[in-house]
């Protein structure tokens, strides 16, 4: 016998080794493959790169070249003029030289004073005694001359980008409350370059390291500033999430963290269409009175499924075409029990849900019942269910039901109800599901699992799961220690 159970270690052991190497060689072939791609791509970034340097190099070098061939046209445009204008006065003055040399020998007095005269007038306006005999210009070009020793240095130091580290995740910091994530990290060492970090998550059914292939993608948070973040408003609808994290600077992305997996289990259930009421439309999540459901029932077993039953006023009812399908052994509810449901029973620990109300639902119950109740039989009226009734038909109230016993409940109905059920522990409690004010606590001994039950006339519901039980509540519970307090009067000990 040991040796069937020692074999049978042995094989476990061997299958979960086998799925963990399947995981590494996909890990490994996928790496590889990125490898290929991302090598690619950064020579690809690379000579993009380098064709914007030598861009801007042209650039630069013709900018320049244009400012120096500026400079020269301009010095030379100056000493030009000033080279024609020095020409010219020349020539006026040599021509006014052999003017006056040649008065120099005229013998008539008054020719020679009037010879005289006009060569002192024309020297008077005479260009060369105007002219500013000092360059405009000089042929000094050293104010352009460059120097790109600095520049060399810099050209000749490019490196690849500093990467930043990976981080690392702290695991014993993170938190998973009241369908919340809290995640933690910090950097092997200080980098004062990091300018965000980009968080990723996924959900998973698997414990342990994340698989390469997995039913569900990463999902990411980007430009994370500090080295914490919350997720938040998440529905657990899986077993576990794994999260990574990598850190960035103003030009490139690190590594991925190690990644962690976390625990997120919530109750998970939907509404079983299978056996609920023929006057009522159930999706996954929603249940609404449907009062032309029923249809094409045959009138005899109508009339004896309604044969002396009384309870909520129905509308009159017609039939429908879906036939009864039955859950698990069980027929429909029939009669006036407009009831469905929840798809998933609970055997131990703690579990939480919530309900909303459509609006203008004239009538409808929230609560739990064993599995085996009968298809005539509605919430609250027999010992195997547990409720909270909302009345607002001809004559509003807001009562818990158990047993066919009543108790007014002397508060506003809710918006949101939520619902906390510990098996374990025999109690379910009812709270304002948005001020967490607690509404009715039913503290009883129950004997066998339980299934989440809803009554609908007149309106719907929907449903909200996949939820932490609310630290406020959990807080509640354990402040209570177990007393329902005044509000149990209606509590009972399980049939």
């Amino acid at each position: 016998m040991w040796f069937d159970e020692a074999l049978q270690r042995i094989i476990t052991t061997l299958a979960n080794k086998n799925e963990e190497l399947h995981n590494f060689i996909e890990t490994l072939s996928h790496l590889l493959a990125g490898v290929q791609v991302n090598s690619g791509q950064v020579v690809s970034d690379l000579e993009e790169e380098f064709d914007t340097l030598f861009s801007i190099l042209e650039e630069a070098k013709e900018s320049m070249t244009n400012t120096i061939k500026q400079e020269q046209a301009r010095k030379s445009h100056e000493l030009q003029n000033q080279l024609t204008q020095s020409t010219n006065a020349l020539e006026s003055a040599e021509e006014l030289l052999e003017f006056a040399n040649h008065a120099l020998d005229i013998k008539d007095e008054e020719e020679f004073a009037k010879a005289a005269k006009q060569i002192k007038d024309r020297v008077t306006m005479a260009p060369a005694f105007r002219l500013t005999m000092k360059p405009k210009a000089t042929d000094n070009m050293t104010h352009l001359m460059v120097d790109f020793s600095q520049e060399r240095q810099l050209l000749q130091g490019l490196r690849f980008l500093p990467v930043p580290r990976a981080p690392e995740i702290e695991v014993q910091d993170c938190m998973v409350v009241d369908n919340a994530v809290t995640i933690v990290w910090r950097m092997p060492v200080e980098d004062s370059k990091i300018d965000h970090y980009i968080l990723e998550y996924r959900k998973t059914n698997h414990e342990g390291l994340p698989r390469v292939k997995d039913e569900r993608c990463w999902e990411l948070v980007d430009n994370v500033k500090n080295t914490e973040y919350m997720l938040t408003g998440l529905k657990f609808d899986s077993k576990f999430m794994n999260f990574r994290v990598r850190a960035c600077n103003k030009a490139a992305a690190g590594d991925y963290s190690d990644p962690v997996t976390l625990e997120t289990r919530a109750f998970n259930f939907g509404f079983d269409s299978s056996s609920s009421h023929l006057n009522l439309k159930v999706e996954e999540c929603s249940v609404e009175w449907d009062p032309q459901g029923g249809k094409g029932l045959d009138s005899k077993v109508k009339g004896k499924e309604n044969k002396g039953r009384s309870g909520t006023p129905s509308p009159k009812r017609g039939s429908n075409t879906r036939s009864p399908a039955p859950r698990g052994g069980r027929d429909r509810f029939t009669g006036e029990s407009y009831t469905v449901l929840g798809d998933t029973s609970i055997d131990s620990r703690q579990h939480y849900w919530e309900v909303k109300a459509l609006k203008d639902c004239k009538s409808y119950s929230v609560g739990v019942a064993y599995k085996n109740l009968g298809k005539f039989d509605q919430l609250g009226k027999t010992n195997t269910t547990w409720c909270i009734h909302v009345n607002n038909w001809l004559q509003n109230s807001f009562a818990a039901k158990h047993n066919n016993k009543a108790k007014s409940l002397d508060m506003p109905v809710p918006e949101r109800i939520g619902v906390y059920c510990d098996l374990d522990g025999g109690q379910l409690s009812f709270y304002n599901a948005e001020s967490k004010q607690l509404l009715h606590v039913f503290k009883t001994k129950f004997t066998q699992p339980v299934v989440p039950a809803f009554m609908v006339w007149c309106g719907g519901l929907s449903l909200s799961t996949g939820l932490q039980v609310p630290s406020a509540v959990r807080s509640f519970q354990k402040a209570e220690n177990g007393l329902a307090g005044s509000n149990s009067s209606l509590n009972s000990m399980a049939q």
